[in-house]
């Protein structure tokens, strides 16, 4: 699973959060139809986009597209079968992220525009199917429309890292010891002390999702 791992989230340090209070309740819903009726009529109703279903539209895209090596990265806890749990708790933070291989480059995805981590994997899911369209269309090819959306790496690592690794903390560490380790590397990280720009950036990207993460913006 490389750097990316499936839980807790494991969010790519290339896209930026939604603020917590900018997020929105998603126009996304499954239409069930209920018990038919003696006259034959069978009322259909809208309800919450499961798990599951989020899910299985991730997988059911990527391989549609011929991805490989599929991480759904979320803040839910996993089955047995490594996918997201349904009926769970709602995590404080409801974002959700995917890694998958398309022809040998590392895609990353995110989302967390929307108060549930399930609607934000339906986003996703919706929004590989409309980069899939492009090629369908002939407007312009698989690689074209997932150029912008390759995982970078971390300066000596093959994909992208979380927030915590780049901290060096755990993903589970109390804020004190995640702020005090931002605090040395940001030290290391100074040209004054021999760091460097591009390492610079990379530690405060990281300490903008962990302060995210905390609640502390």
């Amino acid at each position: 699973m490389n750097s990316q791992q499936a839980f807790p989230l494991s969010w790519p340090l290339q896209w930026r959060r939604t603020d917590a209070a900018r997020r929105e309740a998603a126009p996304f819903f499954a239409t069930v139809r209920g018990e038919r009726s003696p006259s034959g009529y069978a009322p259909i109703y809208r309800k919450e986009r499961s798990m599951e279903s989020a899910a299985k539209g991730i997988i059911n895209e990527v391989r549609s597209l011929g991805g490989a090596a599929l991480v759904i990265s979320t803040n839910i806890e996993l089955r047995q079968d490594g996918l997201p749990f349904s009926n769970r708790r709602p995590p404080a933070d409801p974002g959700a992220a995917v890694y998958f291989t398309l022809r040998q480059k590392r895609i990353a995805l995110a989302c967390d525009k929307w108060r549930r981590v399930e609607d934000n994997l339906w986003a996703i899911a919706k929004h590989i199917e409309a980069l899939r369209g492009q090629e369908r269309w002939g407007v312009g090819s698989v690689e074209q429309a997932f150029a912008g959306y390759t995982a970078l790496p971390a300066p000596g690592e093959s994909t992208g890292a979380t927030w915590y690794a780049v901290l060096g903390v755990a993903h589970d560490a109390p804020f004190e010891v995640a702020r005090a380790a931002y605090l040395r590397k940001a030290k290391r990280c100074h040209p004054d002390n021999g760091g460097n720009h591009e390492a610079q950036v990379r530690l405060n990207l990281a300490w903008d999702q962990a302060r995210q993460a905390y609640g502390q913006l």
